[in-house]
């Protein structure tokens, strides 16, 4: 039935909140997907890990390619493959997946005592092995699908050139790095906890990965892909002990900087002095 002014009462009921989450509610739900992310069974995080390891590595395919021959310059060529890695972490959220590096957050539930500490040390080891196995897939794939032969062979030439530029990197810059990557992404994924539609997440994570990228810093998962793909394509020589090397401290910063600089820091300003 509708009213003096032509509108039903149904019309009238609806109402639609466009507004971003505010910061202390995006803790909130941070907060409470950690502890749904730590009561997942296996099979679910397993499974949705390789999805998201895959998905890294097809950010950083479409990267590579962006960057071969880009006439752009270093700055706007960086900024343009950065944007197009940003095609990772939105098949991660928008998908749906578990990324290690992006559950770095959950240090809030932790902080907040709502996961233990065997929790998330369990969901991360999981996820790792996980999104380890999911970017190897995707490698081996790249190599056996001739990708790296466009251009002359110069995809491959510039996936050769990254590997080769981050296993050069001293331990401590790789560690920074990753420190840095990881704040950027955390606070990607923290903003996309503020979004109440697929168009806000997606902007909210175009930028902050495309400066991590654009400024290269460190992402261990992306290094899953990158440097193992180069060694099947042989562009360069097999080196495990450069690989699991850079690895572990590229993830050691991975944590500082997402559960550091990022969970950490907005658990005390927001969760941690509630009565």
């Amino acid at each position: 039935m509708a009213n003096e002014n032509g509108s039903s009462r149904q019309d009238q009921s609806l109402h639609f909140d466009f507004d971003a989450y505010s910061p202390p509610q995006i803790a909130e739900r941070v907060e409470n997907a950690g502890v749904a992310k730590t009561a997942q069974t296996f099979r679910q995080t397993f499974t949705l890990s390789m999805l998201a390891g895959a998905f890294i590595a097809f950010g950083a395919l479409f990267y590579t390619l962006v960057l071969t021959d880009s006439n752009l310059g270093f700055g706007l060529s960086r900024l343009v493959g950065g944007a197009a890695f940003s095609l990772g972490l939105i098949l991660v959220v928008i998908g749906g997946a578990e990324l290690f590096t992006g559950n770095s957050l959950l240090v809030m539930a932790w902080a907040d005592r709502k996961v233990s500490t065997a929790q998330i040390l369990k969901n991360w080891t999981i996820v790792y092995i996980g999104n380890f196995i999911g970017a190897l897939l995707v490698a081996a794939l790249v190599i056996l699908s001739g990708v790296f032969g466009l251009n002359g062979g110069g995809v491959g030439e510039t996936a050769t050139g990254i590997a080769v530029a981050k296993l050069d990197l001293s331990l401590s810059e790789a560690f920074f790095r990753g420190v840095l990557c990881n704040a950027l992404v955390c606070l990607a994924v923290w903003l996309c906890f503020a979004a109440r539609s697929v168009t806000d997440k997606i902007l909210a994570i175009l930028f902050p990965i495309s400066a991590f990228v654009g400024l290269g810093f460190e992402h261990s998962v992306a290094n899953m892909y990158a440097l193992p793909v180069a060694m099947m394509s042989d562009g360069l020589a097999w080196n495990i002990s450069g690989l699991v090397q850079n690895l572990i401290v590229v993830t050691a910063g991975n944590i500082v900087g997402g559960g550091g600089l990022v969970a950490l820091v907005y658990w005390l300003i927001y969760r941690a002095d509630r009565p």
